[in-house]
């Protein structure tokens, strides 16, 4: 398995791959990780990339979560009207 982010993978950046992590702030710590953030490249620590992942992955889904009852509300929505529809016409002749 591939080693990306130590020896001789970060020789070659500046400061050898250390500078101050942009989400904790901590400073000479390796900031390996490039992660978009409020619409900006920046690149983060191994712990932060870490706590992103985890959010990430333990936040429920709402996509499908938010089509099931928009789909329910439009597929019962046709149905609810067509006889509130039909009563009022029904009953406006025999009221007159």
């Amino acid at each position: 398995m591939s080693k990306n982010h130590r020896g001789s993978g970060i020789r070659s950046l500046p400061k050898h791959g250390r500078g101050t992590c942009a989400i904790c702030g901590k400073t000479d710590i390796k900031v390996l990780y490039e992660k978009e953030i409020n619409g900006q490249n920046v690149n983060i620590c191994k712990f932060c990339n870490a706590h992103l992942k985890n959010e990430a992955r333990n936040a429920p889904a709402p996509a499908p979560a938010a089509e099931a009852p928009a789909e329910e509300a439009a597929a019962e929505t046709p149905a609810e009207e067509a006889p509130a529809a039909e009563a009022p016409a029904e009953e406006a002749p025999a009221a007159e």
